[in-house]
């Protein structure tokens, strides 16, 4: 292949050649060009193959030229596309010079003959050059193409103003790819200069250190103190320059927020030439962060986080405690407020990617615990739920763990970096700092020991146990002296733990308990791999709970006689404690013998409510009693054998109370293990139990506990009923927003009826005080009795004032108590959906049904609060999940038959009195629920299913179970429903809708033969039209139904055919003109009915007399049958069709001109050309030798009159008027594929209108293009009347007419002319 000679190579002779070739070649530098990433990947790779594939020197020749060109080009995506693109070209055909090449660069963007306007193109065009010889891998072996790149970058680093340091960091780029040899014989000589210089700018001195790690035996001490006079870059004399310039650098990259290369490379560099200690004392702690600026301290953090990883222990030690940290303190204090940038997170990642990526345990350890002993007032900065301790070697977790505990009990503030904010400082108290520091640190170690359990680190069972066993013994037990026995013992705390530090460590060991609850099993054991894989939690290896370690643990601290608890336990207290101990025992006896997941929710329980013996002993003693009596009876064989009686009350149900008691419990793992164990003894639940859950959601007895509270008032003695005090409450609730004012005059009204007793009070005080009386009583008042007065009134109004704050206070009272309430409503709801999930087939499910009704029910009338809809959310969503769509369901109702059908007919008729929709859906989706398990159920008593033809069973697939009808009563259903849709079809307000019955005749096809009669007699005696609509709608979808089939003959659908056919001809016989919407709704459901009907009756070839229907259907395409309805007239003729009508075409016919009409004369305004003039511009019409097709008045026909394939360039455009791109046209018109028809005179009308439209189009389009130019003195025609589609037509044309005539004159002539005109 011949190789392009210089600047460009020789001039392509035929310069077409290429493009004869196809447009899919010259395409692809379009596509390099796009802004979109993909398409610019793509077009490269898609023009490499075409080159590779063609082979040919006009094509390359060609690509180089278009690529060097689009170098410079002027949109910013397409200089990246071309760069890349020519880069892979030269990879691709290492035959082409790359001397040439970055000539012909030179060549096409040189920047001495540019023009000013286009240097900055120029400059990224030679910029981009550059980008593309060097990415193309090719650069570094051509020392010629090389040095004179570098020559090109040295020149384009002088137009800062355009590219910036871009030319510099590619140079540091190219540098860094190229040999050591290469950079001492070609680079060296020309960078000289700007190594010498590198103290001068970041770029250069970048420069620099880049060269000395790149090329240490070139850029050696030696050479360095000759070129600029000193043998290292970091001392102390470079220093106060190396800190300004490491401030430009801070400055000029603070917008991309991460730490700049020269300041790493110069970290580097200060490690390698020995100066580290020196460089971060003098150049970074005294010298960057004295200049108080955010990208310089920003700096300094990321300069800290990157460094981890390259220095040596003492090195670790040294930044860890100096000022940097102390300042990055101050920052993460002084950046809690929403608005400020946080840096926390960016120094976490650091200190994660340090740990992952380090494998000395020492070094691990020492970064953590530098920054664990970051403190502010004794409170470490570092996150005490920070996940980076997952990095950990094992050997470095155990050393931490261990550190934390000995700092918890020994206490060193002074190997602490403790600060304090300037706000801290102003408000410092006249405190024990110490002790507050101590509470401060001892809070973070608790629960940084409590979250290592948490975090995913691989640990040990003896980790976790150790943990857990020193959060809980000071949480609850104190070591009176020293003592072996006991590993937390062996060391006292250096300063007493108070009250406040064991509550904090009490909560945080709860919180611990519910980690160890949770927690998978730990170790590589083969048994511990197996309890993995049956996803088993809250045990250990060896299947113990670790919470019974906990209480073995506990034990052994109460027999103990160098401990003593927190809370010591009274006799009664401790019996119950070896009682509970005794019970499980018993239990893991009983493990193997009976259900052992019941037996491990048992010991759960009890194990926990003796834990919390510690924390609530008078509390938790009446639960943990009753608890050990479930327990025993529970478990117990005799007890199995006796039949307990009414007075009573079974094991179940007094679990269910403790459980109904636990759950008000804040804490989080009581309700988890709560829920569990009530999973456990759901299917021994009994009716009495169930209805004590069931008690807690009624909302009538609720409201019969409120009723019973009462609130006294002082000073009027009245009595407010707690209702009417929560209703208020709610208000309040939901107006959280409200202003204090508000509330304030709230109060005020509330206070009204005390005010006369207020009034009667002060009037007495100022009597006594003569202050009330005649003319002459302010005279008669001394000094004493003034102030006998005046306190006096002061005691009232201070009276009356605690009697205001008491009724605020009792108001607030309630309404958290409403809260908590219905918080307690929520959680006890899930108790409800476990039962229903759990014990789907149980036949206390139906008495759950009422009760969730009613809480929709009231839900529904309510408060609107946030908390009022989640439970309202809840309880439905449940209802309609875990019941109503249950897949299971009771297989066992032969003895609840006649109870379930009465059932059904409850709440069919609640439905059907209702006055709410979405209640009474509800209710209806109940019944149908009863009636799948009805049907569902095979009763002895019903009859076997009638046989089924064999065409009918291979049609229908389980055809057999659709006419079983189980234990349904189909009479007495049929009654139901039937009389739930006569009243839905006859009462002009139901509560019903259509979607009920709809969903009953596709759940339950066996009910649509008993309920299609009702449905063809309300065609036409449905109370209203709307019923009448709504009957028409169900007996369509009933018929629809292949199922239907199955139930009736063939006769009888014959039968059911003619009859629904009949009725809807009487209906549309009764049928006036469709003006209301109700009517003409009724008359598109009859038909679409009808359309059905029809199709049915064709296609099966019934025999039904249609006589009457065609009489009716014709008489009803008048003006005042279905009028100008365009839904209407589609639905009509679709009908109409299988009669064998046709709907006919409407005549389109142009008004002619009127030679009355006076024309309207135009101001002429200047010369319009003859080529612009109408005579003319008709001539392009007549494109590809196809003249217009006229209409009666000689006008060119529309276009929708053209034959087909006539249109001319500019009518396809769209620019010439009367195309075939009218988005509006015939809008409305069409419906369902068939066209509307009107009566002669309308159609005659409408074809006038729309040929003055599309003239009207025309002249609007002609004025666009005259542009303000007058000279033709065509006069302006209004149209008769404006459409939607005209409007914005109409508008334009006024606007580009701003110049020639006033708006108002329009509007005049508009009113004037209601015929469409049209004059030459």
């Amino acid at each position: 292949m011949a190789e392009p000679e210089g600047q460009g190579g020789p001039a392509v002779l035929d310069p077409r050649g290429v493009l004869r070739q196809g447009r899919a070649f010259l395409d692809l530098f379009w596509d390099i060009a796009k802004p979109e990433q993909e398409v610019r990947l793509a077009a490269t790779e898609n023009l490499l193959r075409h080159l590779r594939e063609g082979r040919k020197d006009d094509e390359l020749k060609y690509t180089l030229k278009r690529l060097v060109e689009g170098l410079g080009a002027t949109r910013e995506a397409a200089r990246p596309g071309f760069s890349l693109a020519l880069a892979q070209v030269l990879q691709a055909f290492e035959e082409i010079p790359m001397c040439s090449v970055l000539e012909q660069i030179k060549e096409k963007h040189n920047l001495e003959k540019v023009k000013k306007k286009f240097v900055r193109n120029a400059a990224f065009g030679n910029f981009f050059g550059v980008m593309a010889l060097f990415q193309s891998g090719r650069l570094v072996k051509d020392q010629k193409a090389l040095l004179e790149s570098i020559q090109l970058l040295q020149q384009l680093a002088h137009h800062q103003a355009h590219l910036r340091d871009l030319p510099r960091k590619t140079l540091i780029d190219i540098m860094s790819e190229v040999p050591e040899t290469v950079f001492e014989e070609v680079l060296f000589g020309i960078l000289q200069s700007d190594l010498a210089s590198a103290l001068t700018s970041p770029e250069n001195l970048h420069l620099l250190l880049v060269g000395i790690q790149k090329f240490p035996s070139v850029l050696k001490p030696k050479n360095l103190k000759k070129l600029f006079g000193s043998s290292t870059v970091v001392n102390e004399k470079n220093i106060p320059r190396l800190v300004e310039l490491l401030r430009s650098a801070a400055k000029s990259e603070k917008k991309d927020k991460k730490l700049p290369s020269v300041v790493f490379d110069l970290l580097q560099v200060s490690l390698k030439e020995g100066a580290f200690e020196l460089f971060w004392e003098e150049g970074v702690e005294n010298g960057l962060l004295k200049e108080k600026s955010g990208p310089v301290s920003y700096m300094c953090y990321r300069l800290l986080g990157s460094a981890l990883p390259f220095l040596s222990l003492d090195q670790l030690q040294m930044i860890l405690k100096g000022k940097v940290m102390q300042h990055y303190g101050e920052h993460v204090v002084t950046s809690q407020l929403p608005d400020r940038f946080k840096f926390a997170p960016e120094m976490e990642g650091y200190i994660d990617e340090f740990l992952s990526s380090c494998d000395d345990p020492e070094r691990q350890l020492a970064v953590l615990i530098g920054f664990s002993t970051l403190t502010n007032q004794g409170y470490p900065v570092l996150s005490s739920s920070t996940r980076v301790v997952k990095h950990l070697q094992p050997v470095a977790l155990q050393k931490y763990v261990d550190w934390l505990k000995d700092m918890f009990l020994r206490p060193d503030l002074d190997c602490c970096l403790d600060f304090s904010s300037n706000r801290q400082k102003k408000n410092q108290e006249k405190v024990n700092k110490a002790q507050y520091k101590i509470a401060r640190l001892r809070k973070w170690i608790i629960h940084r020991l409590a979250n290592i359990i948490e975090s995913p680190v691989k640990k040990e069972e003896s980790l976790v146990m150790d943990v857990s066993r020193f959060c809980f013994f000071h949480a609850f037990f104190e070591a009176k002296k020293k003592t072996s026995q006991i590993c937390e013992a062996n060391v006292l705390p250096s300063e007493p733990l108070d009250e406040q530090a064991h509550s904090v460590t009490e909560n945080y060991f709860f919180a611990l308990l519910q980690t160890l609850n949770t927690l998978t099993v730990l170790g590589d054991t083969p048994k511990a791999a197996a309890l993995r894989e049956k996803h088993i939690h809250g045990v250990t290896a060896d299947g113990k709970l670790w919470i019974f370690l906990l209480v073995e643990y506990a034990n052994k601290l109460l027999s103990s006689e160098h401990i003593r608890a927190v809370k010591p336990f009274t006799k009664g207290q401790r019996d119950a404690w070896d009682r509970t101990l005794q019970s499980v025992k018993n239990l893991q006896k009983e493990e193997n013998k009976s259900d052992s997941a019941k037996v491990v929710a048992f010991q759960q329980l009890l194990l926990l409510m003796a834990i919390h013996l510690f924390k609530n002993p008078s509390e938790t003693m009446d639960v943990l009693s009753d608890l050990l009596n479930c327990t025993e009876r529970a478990f117990s064989k005799e007890h199995k054998k006796k039949k307990t009686g009414n007075a009573e009350p079974g094991w179940v149900e007094v679990m269910v109370e403790i459980l109904l008691s636990l759950l008000a419990q804040p804490s989080l793992l009581i309700r988890r293990i709560s829920k569990s164990m009530f999973v456990r003894i759901c299917p021994n639940l009994n009716k009495r139990g169930l209805q004590l859950i069931l008690d807690v959601l009624d909302p009538y007895q609720e409201e019969n506990e409120e009723s019973a509270v009462v609130v006294l008032e002082e000073s009027g003695k009245k009595i407010k009923s707690a209702q009417d005090m929560d209703e208020k409450g709610s208000e309040d609730s939901s107006d959280e927003g409200d202003t204090e004012e508000e509330n304030d005059s709230g109060d005020e009204e509330e206070n009204e009826e005390v005010d006369d007793d207020f009034r009667s009070q002060l009037m007495n005080v100022l009597q006594a005080g003569n202050a009330v009386g005649g003319d002459e009583s302010d005279e008669e008042l001394d000094d004493e009795a003034m102030m006998a007065l005046d306190k006096n009134i002061s005691a009232l109004f201070a009276e009356q004032q605690k009697r205001i704050q008491a009724k605020k206070d009792e108001k607030d009272r309630m309404r958290k108590e409403k809260i908590l309430r219905r918080d307690f409503k929520i959680k006890v709801l899930d108790l409800v959906e476990v039962f229903l999930t759990k014990q789907s087939e149980n036949p206390l499910v139906f008495d759950v049904i009422e009760p969730l009704l009613r809480v929709i029910e009231q839900c529904m009338s309510s408060d609107s609060d946030k908390q009022e809809v989640d439970f309202l959310q809840k309880t439905a969503n449940i209802f309609k999940n875990s019941l109503c769509r249950s897949k299971q369901y009771c297989k066992r109702v032969d003895t609840l038959q006649e109870d379930l059908h009465a059932f059904v007919e409850r709440l069919v008729k609640k439905a059907c009195k209702h006055t709410d929709s979405s209640v009474a859906l509800y209710y209806f989706s109940a019944s149908l629920y009863l009636l799948k398990v009805l049907k569902g159920n095979m009763s002895d008593k019903s009859s076997a299913p009638t046989p089924l033809l064999e065409k009918q069973s291979s049609t229908i697939p389980q055809a057999s179970q659709l006419l079983s009808t189980g234990c349904l009563d189909m009479e007495r259903v049929t009654v139901i429903y039937q009389q739930a849709l006569t009243q839905f079809l006859t009462k002009r307000n139901s509560a019903l809708t259509s979607s009920m019955f709809q969903d009953l005749f596709s759940r339950f096809p066996i009910m649509c033969k008993p309920l299609v009669g009702t449905l063809v007699k309300s065609v036409t005696a449905g109370a209203r039209q709307h019923q009448q609509a709504q009957a028409c709608l169900l007996l369509q979808k009933v018929l629809l139904l292949r199922e239907l089939k199955l139930f009736v003959t063939e006769e009888e659908w014959e039968e059911l055919i003619r009859e629904s056919i009949s009725q809807v001809t009487e209906s549309l016989k009764m049928a006036g003109k469709c003006v209301l919407k109700a009517e003409k709704e009724k008359v598109a459901k009859s038909l679409e009915l009808l359309n059905f009907l029809l199709k049915t009756v064709t296609e099966q070839k019934l025999h039904v007399n249609l006589m009457e229907l065609d009489k009716v259907l014709v008489a009803l395409n008048q003006p005042e049958g279905i009028g100008k309805s365009a839904r209407l007239d589609a639905l009509y003729w679709n009908v109409m069709r299988w009669l064998n009508y046709t709907k006919p075409k409407k005549e389109k016919t142009a008004n002619k001109p009127v030679q009355d009409a006076e024309p309207l004369k135009r101001k002429k305004k200047g010369f319009l050309p003859e080529t612009k003039k109408r005579k003319n511009r008709k001539k392009g019409i007549q494109e590809n030798g196809v003249a217009p097709v006229a209409s009666e008045d000689g006008e060119p026909a529309a276009p929708e009159e053209q034959p087909p394939g006539t249109e001319t360039p500019k009518q396809k455009k769209g620019l010439v008027p009367g195309s075939g791109k009218h988005k509006n046209r015939n809008r409305g018109i069409r419906e369902n594929g068939v066209a509307m028809m009107e009566s002669g005179e309308e159609a005659v009308n409408g074809a006038d209108a729309v040929a003055g439209k599309k003239k009207k189009k025309k002249k609007m389009n002609l004025n666009r293009k005259r542009k303000g130019d007058a000279g033709n003195e065509a006069e302006q025609v209004p149209s008769a009347k404006k459409t939607k589609g005209n409007i914005s037509q109409e508008t334009q044309q006024k606007q580009g007419k701003a110049n020639q005539q006033k708006q108002g004159k329009a509007k005049k002539k508009r009113k004037e002319n209601k015929a469409p005109v049209l004059q030459e």
